[in-house]
């Protein structure tokens, strides 16, 4: 069934660094991971801020953008080199009407992505940057073993220096 859809999607390989989506741009694509990783930033004061990551099997754009047609509050890019199936907006929507397990894969991608947003939403107000670190450990540790550190640090809230020192303490 999903056939049809790798049938109507353009696969892309990516090299590490390649900017898929810039922040203020509006998203008119979605991909989908075959292999490797991708994470979502934007900048603060000139900082570049890691919002997220994303690994082989997810669906990846910057959601608001894509659903509003509005400036994207956040870059797209690949870490590492990376395959990734990529969709324009108007044929993925075609495409979940006519295949429904893609529509149920999608949905439950989606349930999944806003349940990561709400405990990183509230590990950010209650949890100090030790308990984040440790949190990410035993959560996530395949972000531990493929993203580079000063992309964590930066997801995590706290500088590389910090996130060094967090990490020397265990």
């Amino acid at each position: 069934m999903l056939e049809h859809f790798y049938k109507n999607v353009n696969g892309l390989s990516l090299p590490s660094k390649t900017i898929l989506l810039n922040e203020g741009k509006i998203a008119d694509t979605l991909y989908l991971i075959r292999k490797g990783c991708l994470r979502l930033f934007f900048c603060n004061e000139e900082k570049d801020v890691t919002f997220q990551f994303f690994f082989e099997g997810d669906f990846v754009a910057s959601f608001d953008s894509l659903y509003k047609s509005q400036p994207s509050l956040f870059s797209l890019e690949s870490i590492e080199p990376s395959e990734v199936f990529s969709v324009k907006k108007e044929h993925f929507y075609t495409l979940v009407e006519q295949i429904p397990l893609l529509r149920k894969v999608y949905e439950e991608k989606l349930i999944d992505r806003f349940h990561v947003y709400q405990r990183l939403f509230l590990s950010r107000i209650k949890s100090t940057p030790a308990q984040r670190y440790k949190e990410l450990l035993k959560e996530c540790p395949h972000i531990i073993q493929r993203v580079p550190q000063h992309y964590i640090a930066s997801y995590l809230g706290i500088t590389p220096v910090s996130l060094s020192r967090i990490r020397n303490r265990r």
